[in-house]
């Protein structure tokens, strides 16, 4: 039986391992989400089969299935309900499962009588595993309301100073305890590590901008890895050390590539802090040319080749499937379209790419910002719908700006550029788009949904 069980861990590891090779690429995502699912339950299966070898009692393995079975309902029920444009929130409410699933197998091993017996070692894997978890759980609770608009962010030094507080007990309380100094029994000691790390989790996201959440989303997740990790050693369950170090190992890499894409350390982030610019750069003046639907649609009608950049206005206004109609309009006319994708668009990473896919946009449209960058000045239109600093010229020319150095899209480069907004309002860096006053920019003001409409409207009737 072991013999079969560990032959299983190990198809179902190269499972998750040919899962995410696939899912580097748009067009086989949905086959890489298969293979690892089925290593998932591959690896479920085996679990089962060892159980079933070490005479566990019957109530626990149907407690177990019973919680398996909810769980995938409840699971699929809200994955086909939720709205693309709530796909970050429903994220962070998985991942915040993931963390509190870590942290109670923590607490549940150290309530285990033959714990007394364990190594010093297998103590301290328990501990990261039930801290690590704890934060990530609570944390991506905090997240969550910030990517409703239910939760605040909260910059007091209050805030930050408990935070750090907290960090300084979590890292050294179990320091004191193991040399002796702290006489409680460790599973109560368990107890005390769970609310310092739950609290700490809610302290570390709160000062976070929620501009900022993508990075937070993909750090939280690969925290969840790493407890999962954790977990798997104290239970020597190599199915969920190798799931664990993936999910940990690709969370943070994605984690550091989205700082780099908005030219920002991971520590500012997590401080949410931006370079402060000067009064005179924010204050300085632009010459702002509105433009009508009918113009939009004549210039459209008249151009080859165009660019739309969508952002998380346009996840907002839910205008993703009048995309989809535009395209395919202007398609059907022999125009080229393609649309570009910063890494850091929306609330978490492939968020755009995702809602676009949910509009039936071929991935042969969908091109990532350093594709097309150097070919800018061959489109003859560029669409901004709902991004701003992503295509902030300032990037590039003003060093003072907080933005100064974020790689962007260089839609300036254009022929012709039209944004479409709600306001004249900043995007999350706090300062003013340069590419508005520019000369060959204009401004569409009002909901990009309707907006869109109008635009498809009048392209009708040319």
């Amino acid at each position: 039986m072991n013999i079969i069980v560990e032959v299983g861990y190990l198809i179902a590891t190269v499972s998750f391992l040919g899962g995410l090779k696939f899912m580097s690429s748009p067009k086989r995502a949905k086959i890489g989400n298969i293979f690892a699912a089925s290593g998932m339950v591959l690896a479920v299966i085996c679990t089962f089969l060892m159980v079933l070898s070490n005479a566990v009692p019957t109530t626990n393995l149907i407690i177990a299935l019973v919680a398996i079975l909810l769980g995938t309902l409840l699971g699929k029920r809200m994955a086909t309900k939720v709205e693309m444009t709530a796909m970050p929130q429903l994220v962070s409410l998985f991942n915040a499962t993931g963390g509190g699933c870590a942290m109670l197998l923590g607490i549940i091993e150290a309530n285990q009588s033959r714990l007394t017996e364990v190594p010093v070692g297998i103590k301290i894997l328990l501990l990261l595993g039930l801290v690590t978890g704890a934060v990530a759980a609570t944390g991506s609770i905090v997240a969550y309301g910030k990517l409703a608009g239910k939760t605040k962010d909260k910059r007091t030094k209050g805030v930050v100073y408990g935070s750090r507080v907290l960090l300084g007990l979590i890292l050294l309380l179990p320091l004191i305890y193991f040399i002796g100094f702290v006489p409680v029994p460790f599973e109560i000691f368990t107890y005390i590590m769970a609310a310092f790390a739950l609290c700490y989790g809610i302290l570390f996201v709160l000062p976070i901008g929620g501009a900022d959440m993508p990075v937070v989303i993909s750090l939280l997740n690969s925290i969840t890895g790493i407890a999962t990790a954790f977990a798997g050693f104290v239970y020597g369950n190599k199915a969920m050390i190798a799931g664990g170090i993936f999910v940990g190992a690709a969370g943070i890499l994605l984690t550091l590539l989205m700082c780099k894409a908005m030219n920002r350390s991971l520590i500012k982030v997590l401080a949410g802090k931006f370079k402060k610019s000067s009064a005179a750069a924010d204050e300085e003046e632009q010459h702002i040319k509105s433009i009508a639907s009918a113009e939009i649609a004549m210039q459209l009608s008249f151009a080859s080749k165009i660019a739309i950049v969508p952002g998380y206005g346009l996840a907002v206004a839910q205008g993703q499937h009048l995309c989809g109609q535009l395209q395919k309009l202007l398609a059907n006319r022999g125009v080229h379209i393609d649309f570009i994708i910063h890494p850091v668009a929306g609330r978490m990473p492939g968020h755009m790419n995702v809602l676009l896919a949910e509009a039936n946009i071929d991935y042969e449209h969908l091109k990532e910002m350093n594709e097309v960058n150097d070919q800018m000045s061959h489109y003859d239109l560029v669409l901004i719908i709902g991004a701003n600093d992503v295509v902030n010229p300032a990037a590039e020319t003003k060093p003072d700006s907080p933005v100064y150095g974020m790689p962007i899209i260089k839609a300036h480069e254009s022929k012709q550029v039209v944004v479409m907004k709600r306001s004249m309002s900043t995007g999350y860096a706090g300062v003013s788009n340069d590419l508005f006053g520019m000369d060959n920019c204009s401004l569409l003001f009002g909901d990009a949904k309707d907006s869109l409409q109008e635009i498809i409207n009048q392209l009708k009737l040319i």
